[in-house]
């Protein structure tokens, strides 16, 4: 029997996380315009023309719903051959050409209407590149300045909610989310942001509803109504189950727990989790800013709310990003909650850290992190070394271990314990920041150790494995 972190055990659900990820890198709005015409065309008035039409049926850079601008919004024609140099750039995929042309842009220019909407089209497209070239955090900037020249253009303003969302921004609040819904009433992905900002301040019911409009609104987009069948489930189940209980709150955490229970223990789980606040924060230099939700269930309740196996002690719940413990054992074994609050603290740090992307870690450097911040002294691990292990490639481990058996499961962690010890004891903190920052910016595993460590992954399981393996003969010996 193993504990720690489940969510690997919830296997179509990290399928269709993957998947909703998927959809936020490649399906979500995004446009080119048409290039300059090369003759003269008459621009609307700008206080009778339209807003551009978009059309649904291109196809652009891959993307299967793409919305391209209508040729006509091209603007004022004195302008056409620096606008046409700034577009040819970004059609050919010079992103830095394109950025240092725009940064330069006479701001005199910028005072006719016309121009700033063309404009915040180019920003609006250099984002796109910049975010397919080094992730979310890299487009950050350019789709902030497209809708700073044109809050009224709806897909710049979505693209932007995407990048604040996968980052955890701060900038991603109610109000904003509201002016977003106001601009795109069809939309169904602010409607979903909105219900995840509001169940983070365990304001369920409001959730509940915002999803709803969600639902209403995806129409053919299996991805995403898969996804949301999962989140209005498990926001409905939680509320149930959390509705009965009363809570208690600290600077960085609110508990829930059954109110007849006695008030001290809550007092102790909030000691808990407060250290642990500052010492892996330390470690990791790393601190979630928003309060995180720790629920504390009878077993029926944990099992009822998670879906969690009868022998799980302890959950960290991605899409709620909720931690949630079972109050057996709570009561009476302190070193026994501590390490369990420990464990799933670092888990959901790393969610935080991680943002939108948190599902590209492997399970094992996960786990690692987990097992290696925590502190987590678990005496199993010692003992399985002790067996005849069969040492399997971390690369086996980076998915769901839910068709892990029992004895294999315990063998994954004492690999991943031993793996992230080393990765870390070789390369420090720091370089594994830098790795999980690709993470985050959706690179693979190998792409990150060859780009920040200088290794390829393949040498490092190698030489890890050596080490592994001096070990085991060691302790077997």
């Amino acid at each position: 029997m193993y504990r720690r972190n489940i969510t690997h055990i919830l296997g179509p659900l990290a399928l269709v996380l993957a998947l909703f990820i998927s959809y936020h890198a490649w399906l979500k709005p995004h446009y080119f315009p048409a290039p300059p015409p090369p003759s003269p065309q008459t621009v609307p008035d700008e206080a009778t023309s339209a807003p551009p039409r978009q059309a649904e049926d291109a196809t652009v850079m891959g993307t299967k719903r793409p919305r391209t601008i209508d040729p006509l919004t091209v603007p004022i024609l004195q302008h056409m051959d620096l606008l046409a140099a700034i577009n040819e750039e970004l059609e050919k995929g010079n992103a830095a050409q394109a950025e240092t042309k725009l940064a330069d842009m006479p701001g005199a220019l910028l005072t006719e209407p016309s121009v700033r909407r063309h404009v915040a089209i180019l920003w609006n497209n250099l984002g796109i590149l910049q975010e397919r070239a080094n992730g979310t955090a890299a487009s950050l900037k350019a789709f902030k300045k497209a809708t700073m020249l044109d809050s009224h253009n709806a897909i710049a303003m979505l693209n932007l909610t995407h990048a604040y969302w996968g980052l955890r921004d701060p900038n991603l609040t109610v109000e904003f989310l509201s002016k977003v819904v106001a601009l795109a009433p069809d939309e169904a992905f602010p409607h979903l942001a909105l219900a995840d900002l509001l169940q983070e301040q365990d304001k369920l019911a409001e959730a509940g509803r915002h999803l709803g409009e969600a639902t209403a609104r995806i129409r053919k987009d299996p991805v995403l109504q898969s996804y949301l069948k999962i989140v209005t489930e498990k926001v409905q189940r939680t509320e149930k189950v959390e509705d009965k209980l009363a809570s208690r709150s600290s600077v960085h955490f609110i508990v829930k727990f059954d109110g007849n229970e006695d008030h001290a223990t809550w007092t102790t789980v909030l000691d808990i989790l407060e250290d642990a606040y500052r010492d892996i924060g330390q470690k990791f230099n790393y601190f979630p800013e928003k309060p995180i939700t720790v629920t504390l269930l009878t077993k029926a309740d944990f099992q009822n709310a998670t879906g969690s196996p009868v022998w799980a002690d302890g959950l960290f719940d991605p899409v709620l990003g909720r931690i949630r413990v079972p109050t057996q054992g709570a009561l009476t074994d302190r070193g026994w909650l501590t390490r369990v609050l420990r464990h799933e603290f670092v888990h959901a740090l790393l969610n935080d850290q991680l943002g939108a992307n948190g599902g590209s870690i492997p399970t094992w450097l996960n786990e690692g992190l987990a097992m290696q911040l925590s502190g987590d002294s678990w005496q199993e691990l010692d003992r399985t070394l002790e067996d005849d292990v069969q040492v399997v490639p971390l690369t086996a481990l980076e998915g769901s271990w839910e068709h892990l058996s029992p004895h294999a499961a315990m063998i994954a962690y004492v690999e991943a314990n031993s793996a992230t010890h080393y990765l870390l004891d070789r390369f420090g903190m720091h370089k594994v920041h830098e790795v999980l920052g690709h993470l985050k910016a959706r690179q693979t595993l190998a792409m990150a150790m060859q780009d920040k460590l200088l290794l390829s992954y393949d040498r490092f399981q190698k030489q890890w494995a050596d080490t592994f393996h001096s070990k085991l003969q060691h302790t077997q010996s």
